[in-house]
C-alpha cells in the first residue's frame, strides 16, 4: 500500500503533467494563431513574433500563478517557491518548435510568407490532432471516443488554417 507520501507524490506528478499537456495544446494553438493572423513579409520576422508572443503568454501565465500562490497560500513566496513556479510552463513556449521549424524550413526551401504559414499551420493541425489522441488514448477511452478526442483538439489546428484563408 502506498504511503500517504507517495500519493501526494503520485498525485502532484499526475497534476503536472496534466498542466503540462494542457500548455502544449494552449502553445500550439496560440503560436498558430500569431501565424495565421500576422500580416507580415518576413518568415525570420513572423518566426520571433510567434517566440515573442508566447513568452509574453507564458510570463503572465507564470505571473497570475504567483499571484494566486499568494492569496491561497501566503503572501510571501520564497526565492525557492518563486525559482518553481518560473521553471514550470515552458511546454507553452516549446511547444511551438516544430511548427516553427516547419515555418522556416518551408522558407529554406524558396515558400512565399503564404505557404510557409500554411504548411506551418498544417503541422500545428497534425501535432493537435496527435495530442487529442494521446490525450484519448491515456484516458483509456473506446476507439470511437479517442477519434472524437482526436477531431476536437485537431479542429482547433483547422480553425486556425480556416482564419488564415479569411485575413489573407
Amino acid at each position: 500500500m502506498p504511503t500517504v507520501r507517495g500519493q501526494h507524490g503520485a498525485a502532484r506528478d499526475l497534476l503536472a503533467e496534466e498542466r503540462a499537456t494542457a500548455d502544449t495544446i494552449y502553445g500550439i494553438i496560440v503560436s498558430s494563431a500569431v501565424m495565421a493572423s500576422a500580416h507580415s513579409t518576413s518568415i525570420l520576422k513572423l518566426a520571433v513574433a510567434v517566440l515573442v508572443t508566447l513568452l509574453i503568454y507564458w510570463a503572465a501565465e507564470r505571473f497570475a500563478d504567483v499571484m494566486g500562490q499568494r492569496i491561497v497560500h501566503s503572501p510571501e513566496l520564497t526565492a525557492g517557491q518563486l525559482r518553481r513556479h518560473l521553471g514550470t510552463g515552458w511546454e507553452l513556449v516549446s511547444a511551438s518548435f516544430l511548427p516553427l521549424g516547419v515555418l522556416l524550413g518551408s522558407g529554406l526551401l524558396g515558400a512565399d510568407v503564404d505557404s510557409a504559414v500554411v504548411a506551418a499551420l498544417v503541422s500545428a493541425t497534425a501535432l493537435l490532432f496527435a495530442a487529442g489522441w494521446r490525450v484519448g488514448q491515456e484516458a483509456a477511452l473506446s476507439p470511437s471516443y479517442r477519434l472524437l478526442s482526436a477531431l476536437c483538439s485537431g479542429a482547433f489546428g483547422a480553425a486556425m488554417i480556416a482564419l488564415k484563408a479569411l485575413l489573407h
